[in-house]
Parts: C-alpha cells; sequence; structure tokens
C-alpha cells in the first residue's frame, strides 16, 4: 500500500495527539491522587494550554480552539461512554 506525505503526516500528528492525552492523563491522575479537586485541575490545564497556545499561535487561533471545544462540549462528545479525545 502506498501512502501518501499527507498520509504519513496524518498518523504522526495523530501519534503526538494520543501522546499528548497520555502525558494528559497521567498529570490529571497525579492530581486527583494530591487531593486536588476536579475543577481545579480542569481550570489550571485549560488555561496552561490556552496561555501557552495563544503565545505560540495568536489569540485569534485560541478564541477560534475555545470555539470548537465549546461546540464539542454542547453536542455532549465528551460526556458519551465512548468519547475518544
Amino acid at each position: 500500500m502506498h501512502r501518501t506525505a499527507t498520509d504519513i503526516d496524518a498518523l504522526i500528528r495523530e501519534e503526538k495527539r494520543l501522546e499528548a492525552i497520555e502525558n494528559h492523563a497521567e498529570a490529571w491522575a497525579e492530581g486527583e491522587a494530591a487531593g486536588i479537586d476536579p475543577d481545579i485541575i480542569a481550570e489550571a490545564a485549560l488555561a496552561t494550554a490556552l496561555g501557552e497556545f495563544a503565545r505560540a499561535s495568536g489569540e485569534e487561533a485560541a478564541l477560534a480552539l475555545v470555539d470548537r471545544m465549546r461546540e464539542r462540549v454542547a453536542t455532549g462528545e465528551f460526556t458519551r461512554r465512548s468519547a475518544i479525545h
């Protein structure tokens, strides 16, 4: 099977995304084990991520990301049993 450069780039991006999810899941578990409330962990994670992303990509890109994530929350994507990040 022949894969294009676009296919390979998509596979690499997906692998990076899965690694990031794993890293964040570990950090979340460590926070919970330390007795930190989930809302505090979530707010800290979101604030850190948005701050870093805004510095790297600009405020407009950060706002667009927030809009996309809000839509995903509104459609119930994160509360479904089979939710995939």
